[in-house]
């Protein structure tokens, strides 16, 4: 483990990838103690407020302190991101395992049909689901982790037809075990490596299309600190007070460099010639 980070340090893109998004689970963690004041305080005397040492990023149009937003909003906005991209990524390489164990014509089916789904972008395909199932947290989630499923059943099948050649998985069959019991218990951890790596990048893509779909309206509601849903209430005041829209545009900003580079930084701290 010692030597893992070492590794992952060494490199610029890990070590800086490591200290943002450090910093955003510090917010998400304690941003609620951290807040000087409550998400929702408005203070009508207050409204449109420069940035000062009462209120560092300054205030909205309610008079509400933008920083305390910011911190609350990270636990819902980051947090949701991450689930959805875990989930997305589990039911992925569970389908991509499964169908390189089965290999044939189920492979082929299964393979067709996940290219098929692809073909649909992401957004669109969240943009679709949503609009199926409600406008909501929960079914946004839902909707990110269906469409990030299929690139990460594509990506854990191209791992997992190296995995299935390899003489544990043939012991695994010649003892008789299920096929259910190979591919979770002997396939999917070793293919895990390059799935962490694509996940951790997905987790920026996901709380981009997380805060897109709050910016149209289809993700969290009001009066929720989402900081997707910060950016469209902002747009109508960018007149009179620009940071109202700066501040959380650059919160979803840095949270998608961050997890990218520690994307990048896992890579080559997982990469077996380097």
């Amino acid at each position: 483990m010692t030597d893992f980070l070492r590794r992952l340090l060494r490199s610029p893109q890990g070590a800086l990838g490591c200290l943002i998004v450090g910093l955003i689970l510090v917010a998400v963690v304690f941003g609620s103690y951290l807040t000087p004041y409550g998400p929702e305080d408005m203070q009508p005397l207050a409204r449109y407020k420069d940035p000062s040492a009462a209120h560092w990023l300054g205030t909205d149009q309610y008079g509400r302190d933008i920083l305390s937003r910011l911190l609350d909003g990270a636990r819902s906005t980051v947090v949701m991101a991450v689930a959805a991209t875990v989930i997305g990524t589990l039911g992925g390489a569970i389908l991509g395992t499964g169908s390189a164990y089965l290999g044939g014509r189920a492979d082929e089916f299964i393979m067709r049909t996940n290219d098929a789904v692809m073909a649909i972008p992401s957004l669109l395909m969240a943009l679709m689901v949503v609009s199926l199932l409600g406008s909501n947290s929960a079914n946004a989630l839902l909707a990110i982790a269906i469409a990030f499923m299929p690139s990460m059943a594509r990506i854990s099948r191209s791992v997992a037809l190296t995995v299935r050649k390899q003489d544990y998985v043939s012991a695994a069959i010649a003892r008789g075990e299920g096929a259910a019991y190979i591919v979770l218990r002997e396939m999917l951890p070793n293919v895990i490596a390059p799935i962490v790596v694509e996940m951790t990048i997905r987790v920026s893509f996901a709380v981009m299309l997380f805060a897109t779909l709050s910016f149209l309206g289809l993700g969290a509601q009001p009066p929720a600190t989402d900081w997707g849903l910060m950016v469209s209430e902002a747009r109508q005041y960018l007149h009179r007070s620009y940071w109202i829209l700066m501040w959380p545009s650059a919160a979803i900003a840095l949270t998608a460099i961050g997890f990218n580079l520690l994307g990048d930084g896992l890579r080559d701290a997982l990469n077996p010639r380097t």
